[in-house]
């Protein structure tokens, strides 16, 4: 493979919108209030915010992905996935790489990423050292056995995607503050919550790829499916945008135009997944496109109002 060829397969394999809409926006939350209303150096928060985008995109936007994309090729799920947002890079179904070599990458870089997080820890970089094995943690228990938790209901977004996201999110205040305030909890739990919530509309189109893979994998949108009936493969997310609803009232009670805004955007959100046609993955796929932008703008209102 020539070198112009292995950029482009690197570039497919990362996803960047997936990173963007989710590590990406919880960082930006965060962050974005302690250049406006803080008198830290911009040196030093541009400095952490590097930092933490480097990690988002090499753990969530490549090792996450590489492990994903091996998994779910061994299951057959992505095979048989429609492929528009969702069903992983496709590198493997391209013929770009073939899944075994996918695999030796994920190893390597899981060898990599826990060697610099041993040495980081003993080197007395404690926090971004933990910020690494949570990385690490989600990517590998999401999708490699023996646990893959994403091919099991709510256990996969609650236990392995929202402690990463979360924790991204919630990583600058905690890196750079003594004390990290209420409003950073806040908005790290809000992005978190509307990334697991586009996330289960992202699962959508794969319903049923996923539940003939082998082994199953079934997502808390195929299990609901299954449990009620076709038209509950929504009910996951519009749960988790309703959850989005409870955390903008929590948000509204210490600062009202965050909250507020955070609440118009989790409606809204909850209108669009309404609206979904079920039966059509590119009107799914384009609902999710919103969702998408809901999600970033969710961010940037509560990082520009604390």
């Amino acid at each position: 493979m020539n070198v112009p060829s292995l950029f482009r397969t690197a570039f497919t394999l990362v996803r960047l919108i997936a990173v963007l809409f989710s590590s990406f926006a919880a960082i930006i939350a965060t962050i974005l209030p302690m250049y406006l209303y803080y008198s830290y150096s911009a040196g030093e928060l541009t400095l952490v915010l590097l930092l933490l985008l480097a990690g988002a995109l090499l753990i969530h936007g490549f090792l996450t992905h590489v492990l994903n994309d091996y998994a779910d090729s061994m299951s057959g799920t992505d095979d048989k996935s429609p492929g528009i947002l969702s069903g992983g890079s496709r590198i493997i179904q391209n013929n770009l790489v073939t899944a075994g070599i996918l695999l030796k990458i994920g190893i390597i870089s899981i060898i990599v990423i826990l060697t610099a997080g041993i040495v980081l820890f003993f080197s007395g970089y404690i926090k971004i050292a933990v910020l690494l094995l949570i990385g690490l943690w989600s990517s590998i228990t999401y999708s490699m056995s023996p646990l893959r938790l994403g091919y099991y209901p709510l256990v996969g977004e609650w236990f392995s995607m929202f402690p990463a996201v979360f924790f991204i999110g919630f990583a600058g205040p905690w890196i750079v503050m003594e004390s990290p305030p209420l409003w950073a909890y806040q908005n790290a739990l809000l992005i978190a919550l509307f990334t697991q919530a586009w996330v289960m509309v992202h699962h959508i189109p794969d319903r049923f790829a996923d539940e003939n893979a082998s082994p199953p994998k079934i997502t808390t949108v195929v299990w609901m499916k299954n449990k009620f009936g076709d038209t509950y493969s929504r009910a996951p997310a519009l749960l988790y945008f309703l959850l989005c609803s409870l955390c903008a009232f929590w948000i509204f009670m210490e600062r009202p135009v965050a909250g507020a805004g955070a609440a118009v955007l989790s409606f809204a959100s909850v209108f669009i997944v309404l609206q979904l046609n079920l039966e059509d993955n590119e009107d799914v796929s384009q609902k999710e496109k919103m969702l998408l932008i809901l999600t970033m703008t969710a961010a940037l209102w509560t990082g520009l109002f604390i």
